[in-house]
């Protein structure tokens, strides 16, 4: 589809309920760029662990937020892969990034009102030209609240809780822990203060605690369709 307008479209919805995985199956389909904004979270989170200013018991607000100028993050294609892939000060972390450790305290560190500043603004920057679809927890409502198309994915804790399970695939840690954690940061994700995890009123919900992968990307496409459709009738001013 050459001569198609690219739209913004913007993925919300609780931990391990499939964005990620809806939003890359749907930029591969259409030719669209793909940008985990947990990810960028997930990299800032890292450094402050690694620099001693967060854990599980203690977060230090004041020197994170003085860090922030410290704090370099991209996206760079990974031609082995073929995917994008989160550089924290020019070093590859998509791995590191992926740990419990990093799941129990991304939470904390994303409530920080200028940490959230500082990386909406870099997401706007990417977003600004469409042709994106980019998943999070306040894409629709703060990142890109005019977005053409957005979606908000839900699922049942247990089935989100599996999945994130059979992900991680560690022995060491036990699907009563990976539930512990889901739940903790379902809680922290929709009462923090700064951009709360919200389902907007002009956002589809898809929830996909009995959907395959690929029946979730047929029926997210099928919106993209009628979406395409109205604003060809319809065209935004």
């Amino acid at each position: 589809m050459p001569n198609q307008k690219k739209i913004t479209i913007a993925i919300d919805g609780f931990s391990s309920c499939g964005k990620s995985t809806l939003a890359k199956a749907i930029a591969h389909d259409l030719g669209y760029i793909f940008i985990d904004s947990g990810a960028m979270y997930r990299a800032i989170t890292l450094y402050c662990y690694k620099n001693k200013l967060v854990d599980e018991n203690s977060i230090d607000e004041e020197k994170i937020i003085a860090s922030l100028k410290d704090i370099s993050i991209h996206f760079e294609f990974n031609s082995t892969t073929s995917k994008l892939e989160v550089t924290l000060n020019g070093e590859n972390i998509e791995k590191e990034i992926r740990n419990l450790t990093i799941s129990n305290l991304v939470s904390k560190v994303a409530a920080i009102k200028e940490v959230r500043q500082k990386l909406v603004s870099e997401q706007q920057k990417i977003g600004e030209n469409g042709g994106i679809v980019m998943d999070g927890r306040d894409i629709g409502s703060v990142v890109f609240p005019n977005a053409e198309l957005k979606f908000f994915v839900t699922a049942d804790t247990e089935v989100r809780a599996h999945r994130r399970f059979l992900e991680l695939n560690d022995a060491s840690i036990s699907l009563k822990e990976v539930a512990k954690n889901l739940k903790e940061r379902d809680f922290l994700d929709s009462t923090r203060k700064e951009s709360p995890l919200i389902q907007t009123d002009d956002a589809i919900v898809i929830d996909n605690s009995e959907l395959t992968q690929e029946e979730q990307l047929l029926l997210a496409l099928k919106y993209y369709k009628d979406c395409i459709h109205y604003l060809a009738q319809f065209p935004k001013k």
